[in-house]
């Protein structure tokens, strides 16, 4: 069993002044936190997984494609392998748990 804690995990990301930590590499799946503070950019390019996003504090709008939604604590967002998606709108600082499949390259 692996388990973690998300203030480690967050503690861990931010000692390494970096805005993604990928804490977990399996065969079929891999897993991160991403962090962006309030007012900052995303600029990820789309990815050659399929990705689930679960937004565990802050606010913020997503465009996935052509649509537009906002998202809080709580929200969960499936982002398909190659889709081009960014948070924006960034208005309280996000903390995201990132899922992909197959495992990040």
């Amino acid at each position: 069993m692996k388990v973690f804690r998300l203030d480690d995990l967050e503690a861990e990301r931010a000692a390494n002044n970096g805005a993604y930590l990928s804490f977990l590499r399996e065969r079929n799946m891999s897993a991160g936190l991403y962090a962006l503070q309030a007012g900052e950019l995303d600029t990820q390019a789309p990815h050659r997984q399929d990705e689930i996003y679960l937004v565990v504090s802050g606010r913020a709008a997503i465009t996935v494609g052509e649509e537009t939604t906002t998202v809080a604590r709580g929200s969960v967002v499936y982002v398909p392998a190659g889709v081009a998606h960014r948070f924006h709108h960034v208005t309280e600082d996000l903390r995201v748990m990132v899922v992909f499949s197959p495992p990040e390259a």
